[in-house]
């Protein structure tokens, strides 16, 4: 079978990198909207985990939860993988950061799975226990109404426009929106039955998903 058969779009495994073959008919002028679409959203995702991490660090502090500990700092990195795509569009030639830019968020996905490895299994060899925290199921169950429509909305505007930066910081903020069912199953099962393994264990999924996304990033490869 041919390369071009293995999929509808003539990519192999059914993915392929935004290219400036992607955005080749647009219009420069609707290039600007797109560009200033992209702005927006990273705008709004950085507030939002600004926010969020503030929050889940203080509530985490508090009920001793190392997985609210660990999801605020999630937002931390996630504010710095924005950051790296708004600092990539405020420029008059986006394509010419874009590398950077994907290496800063490879990077950053990479240090999530480390930190959320590491307190995993700090988790399951005896860590603390962590007691029951209302403010973290709540922010919990927001993150999981939030986070996916700013995924969506960046990665659409992403793709049409071709840019690989923005689809990939679109993909952090999707595992955020993991990161958040992880942690509100967590908080859960330990407030209701005790079971202080159950967030670790899945976290180690998430970690697992972190470090091939990390990868896709460094790489300039996201599924299309």
């Amino acid at each position: 079978m041919s390369e071009a058969e293995k999929s509808p779009d003539g990519c192999g495994d059914g993915c392929c990198p935004a290219s400036a073959e992607t955005n080749a008919g647009l219009s420069d002028e609707r290039r600007a909207v797109l560009g200033r679409r992209i702005r927006w959203f990273v705008a709004a995702t950085i507030t939002y985990n600004v926010i969020e991490a503030v929050v889940a660090i203080t509530a985490g502090s508090a009920s001793s939860s190392t997985a609210l500990i660990g999801f605020g700092l999630d937002s931390a990195i996630e504010v710095a993988s924005a950051t790296a795509v708004a600092w990539q569009f405020s420029g008059p030639d986006p394509e010419a950061r874009e590398r950077i830019t994907l290496q800063v968020i490879g990077a950053s996905f990479f240090a999530l799975a480390a930190y959320v490895a590491v307190e995993s299994v700090r988790g399951l060899l005896g860590g603390s226990e962590a007691e029951h925290s209302t403010v973290g199921i709540v922010l919990a169950v927001l993150s999981l109404a939030v986070m996916p429509v700013l995924s969506y909305a960046q990665r659409r505007a992403g793709r049409e426009l071709g840019s690989n930066s923005a689809v990939a910081d679109s993909k952090q903020t999707l595992l955020c929106t993991y990161l958040s069912g992880v942690l509100l199953v967590g908080l859960l099962l330990n407030s209701l039955f005790g079971w202080y393994w159950a967030d670790p264990v899945v976290a180690l999924v998430i970690a697992a998903v972190a470090v091939k996304e990390g990868r896709e990033a460094w790489r300039g490869e996201h599924c299309c």
